[in-house]
C-alpha cells in the first residue's frame, strides 16, 4: 500500500494550510484533492489517499476545521491545494476533486465554483455553513457524480430525485446514483460500496484525460 506523508504547505498571504498527500510510484495520471468528512483527516481518509495512489493520482487532502467551516474557507483551501498539485506538474484538465460524508458536500460546492475536470461526491451531509445540495446542483461547472445511500444523507430517499433534477439542468456531465438500504458511509453494504468504488475510478478515467 502506499504510503501518506503531511506537510505544511505555505500560502501566499503568508499563512500555511496543512497537506496530507499520497502519491503514485509509477506514472503520474493527474491529482486529486479529497475533502475529508467531519471527524478530519482519519485512518480511513488515509486509506482512500493510498487507494487512489495506487491507481495514478497524486492525492491530497487539505486539513479543514469543519465545526464552522464557510464556503468561502472552503473555496480558499481547495485553491490552495490545487495550487499545490500544479506545483507537482500536474495539468490544469487533469485536476479533479472527491469528497465523502461532510466532503461530498463540500466537492458539490467545490464543483459548482470551480472549472475542474472531474468531481465526485459520496454522500451529503448538511451544515448551516454549507449551501443545500438542490441548491447548486444546477449550478455545475465541473462534470459531477453524485453517489447516495439514505442514512445520514440529505440526499437520502425521495431526495436523490430532487438532486438528480438539478443536477440534470447543468451544462455538464453529471450523474447521480442512489443505493437503497446503504448508509451514508457504504460500509453496511459492501457490494454498493465496491460498485461505488468503481463507478468513481470510471468517472475520473473518462473526465481526466
Amino acid at each position: 500500500m502506499t504510503s501518506t506523508s503531511t506537510v505544511d504547505y505555505q500560502r501566499t498571504d503568508g499563512r500555511t494550510l496543512r497537506l496530507t498527500f499520497s502519491a503514485p510510484d509509477g506514472a503520474l495520471r493527474g491529482g486529486l484533492v479529497v475533502l475529508h468528512e467531519a471527524d478530519g483527516v482519519t485512518d480511513g481518509v488515509k486509506m482512500l489517499l493510498a487507494s487512489l495512489a495506487l491507481e495514478g493520482w497524486l492525492t491530497v487532502t487539505p486539513h479543514l476545521e469543519n465545526a464552522e467551516l464557510t464556503q468561502q474557507d472552503l473555496l480558499d483551501a481547495t485553491d490552495v491545494t490545487l495550487a499545490w498539485l500544479v506545483e507537482r506538474g500536474v495539468q490544469g484538465d487533469l485536476l479533479g476533486v472527491m469528497g465523502f460524508d461532510l466532503g461530498g458536500t463540500a466537492a458539490l460546492v467545490v464543483a459548482s465554483h470551480r472549472r475542474l475536470g472531474a468531481a465526485v461526491s459520496v454522500g451529503g451531509q448538511q451544515t448551516a455553513e454549507l449551501p443545500a445540495l438542490v441548491e447548486i446542483a444546477g449550478k455545475l461547472t465541473s462534470p459531477w457524480l453524485g453517489m447516495y445511500g439514505d442514512a445520514g444523507d440529505e440526499a437520502g430517499g425521495a431526495e436523490v430525485e430532487r438532486l438528480r433534477d438539478a443536477a440534470a439542468s447543468a451544462k455538464v456531465a453529471t450523474n447521480v446514483v442512489h443505493y437503497p438500504g446503504a448508509n451514508h458511509r457504504f460500509d453496511a453494504d459492501p457490494g454498493a460500496a465496491a460498485e461505488a468504488w468503481q463507478r468513481t475510478l470510471n468517472w475520473f478515467d473518462a473526465h481526466l484525460r
